[in-house]
């Protein structure tokens, strides 16, 4: 069967800008305010130090908008910050000190790059900042490390910037005037970091420690025959010889939580690509039970990808071979419960998860309504949610009826050697109903575009172009909306096919249910294929798109009459 890609997820990065202000709140504040005034960026966390005279600031949004507010973040500081009169505990060399990008969702770390490099460019053209690309950012391999760059901190910039070899990445080689003032920059794209803690059934750091040089890179100093008190091993250089820990990219200490009264590791995940948060947790189980004590749950602080989340979820259901498409709300639970997230406070999902703080407070969507509210909806005066944004509902929910039967046979006694494939299906039914759920929205999103262009004022004859210009693209994107319904609903047929022929045998009228809702998603939404087409003006669009959709049409009911036809001789 033919499969179209539509591509949901949203593209999304976290910024993470270290000011050089850790005191006066009221500068803070109106730094770090700025960043709400770009549409669609989400401010998260403000988290100042006196000590080090430095606040970490942290915000996500599509990547575009993220750098636009990172742009008036690095501007704002460099107003209010005056690095001549600075000084803290923390090495720093700028007002906005460093500025990490990093990929949440929907983007690889290679092109956060990109716009690490497109900011670093406006803040040297347009600030007159000068600045340094670090980590994946770099553009010369001397600069990956953030320490090497920042070297000599500010007290050691001028004498840094006349040097050829540190000649900045962006904005001027010279120590001016303004330069004095706001110092450097250095902006980077990093992998995300997650501060994570494990808890232990002591009290003892020492044991706690003990794990900790177990599981992390850095491992632990080798020594002469006690190896907490015998003498150090040292290589040729006279430098202590170590013993790595098992997992890479993961640093680690075990301190004395006196809130909690127990022991914990701190972990710093620097790289979950390379250690994951799940691996971490069952290698310090391992570790733990080894040296007789338990892991008694975790605790994360700060924020986490979805993703994360998800991957954790999928491990712990592999290891009990469970099919792995399930809702999405069923994982979370799935990651909290295995990693006892909850231990020591309840785990709030909505406040823990980076792309569902991002959607809090958004406008509510028609898939976010209860099933009586959407058909209330549907049943009102307006013209929208209408055919289009049904056939897609309708769609989605035939094949989740597919998808149910695979997990239910994923499930049934005597075929757990089957699990895998069911699990397979019920993955993709999951992907399918996530795209046509998302269309039921998109639909509707469609037709307000052709509204908004028909409300384009038409005053005289270049905002009568413009407006006829609106009007035929909108009405486009409202044909080609529907198409992709056809194609996505048809497709998902095949995971109904799969589980009328080899699915659980009881369920097969639910996976006929599915073949039904699934033709009755392509017909309609060819109804409103054929519509809209009738008023747009480029004819070889019109007549691509309707041949398509009609040989999609005609496919579809042939499946659907096969699987019936099998269906019947069933039952």
């Amino acid at each position: 069967m033919e499969k179209q890609i539509i591509t949901m997820e949203k593209r999304l990065i976290e910024c993470v800008p270290n000011i050089s202000e850790g005191r006066d709140t009221a500068k803070i504040k109106a730094i770090a305010e700025v960043v709400e005034t770009v549409e669609g960026v989400k401010l998260l966390d403000i988290d100042p130090g006196n000590a080090t005279n430095r606040t970490v600031i942290t915000f996500v949004g599509t990547p575009e908008k993220v750098i636009e507010a990172a742009f008036l973040l690095i501007k704002k500081a460099a107003e209010l910050i005056d690095m001549s009169k600075h000084s803290g505990e923390h090495p720093r060399f700028g007002a906005t000190d460093v500025c990490p990008l990093v990929p949440i969702s929907g983007i690889s770390l290679e092109e956060t790059a990109v716009y690490a490099h497109k900011l670093g460019k406006r803040v040297g053209k347009e600030l007159g900042i000068p600045g340094y690309f670090y980590e994946k950012a770099a553009k010369k391999e001397q600069r990956v490390n953030l320490a090497h760059c920042r070297s000599g901190e500010y007290e050691g910039l001028k004498e840094k910037l006349s040097n050829p070899d540190w000649a900045p990445d962006f904005g001027p080689a010279e120590f001016n005037d303004s330069v004095a003032k706001t110092g450097a920059l250095a902006i980077s794209a990093r992998d995300f970091l997650i501060a994570y803690n494990v808890n232990l059934n002591t009290t003892s750091t020492r044991r706690a420690n003990a794990i900790a040089f177990d599981i992390r890179e850095a491992g632990r100093i080798k020594r002469e025959g006690n190896p907490s008190t015998g003498k150090k091993v040292l290589d040729a250089n006279g430098e202590p010889v170590r013993i790595p820990g098992k997992l890479k990219a993961v640093k680690g200490i075990g301190w004395f939580i006196e809130e909690y009264g127990i022991a914990q590791i701190s972990y710093n995940l620097t790289n979950i690509s390379i250690t994951s948060m799940h691996e971490a947790f069952d290698a310090t189980c391992k570790a733990a039970d080894e040296r007789g004590l338990r892991v008694t749950g975790s605790e994360l602080i700060g924020l986490i990808p979805l993703q994360a989340m998800l991957d954790a979820a999928d491990y712990y259901l592999m290891k009990q071979q469970r099919s792995l498409g399930i809702a999405e709300s069923e994982k979370i639970k799935i990651a909290i419960k295995s990693l006892g997230l909850d231990d020591l406070k309840p785990f709030n999902p909505q406040e823990k998860i980076i792309e569902y703080q991002l959607s809090n407070g958004q406008a509510k969507r028609l898939i976010d309504l209860t099933a009586k509210d959407l058909a209330e909806e549907t049943a009102s005066e307006s013209m929208a949610p209408g055919g289009g944004s049904i056939a897609a509902y309708v769609g989605a929910l035939g094949v989740s009826l597919g998808t149910m039967v695979a997990n239910l046979s994923a499930h049934k006694p005597g075929w757990d050697d089957r699990w895998e494939s069911f699990s397979d299906w019920a993955l993709k039914g999951q992907d399918y109903k996530n795209r046509l759920l998302y269309l039921v929205d998109e639909d509707t999103n469609s037709f307000n575009k052709i509204i908004e262009a028909f409300r384009l004022p038409k005053g005289n004859a270049e905002e009568k172009l413009k407006r006829r210009e609106a009007i035929e693209n909108a009405t486009k994107y409202a044909t080609e909306i529907p198409f992709k319904v056809m194609q996505t609903a048809y497709a998902s047929i095949e995971v109904m096919e799969a589980m009328i022929k080899d699915g659980l045998p009881n369920s097969l009228s639910d996976a006929g249910v599915g073949v039904l809702c699934a033709r009755t998603a392509v017909v309609g939404a060819y109804f409103n294929v054929r519509i809209n087409a009738k008023d747009i003006e480029d004819k070889a669009f019109v007549s691509k798109i309707l041949a398509d959709s009609k040989e999609i049409y005609k496919k579809t009911l042939e499946a659907e009459r096969a699987s019936m036809k099998i269906i019947d001789s069933r039952m």
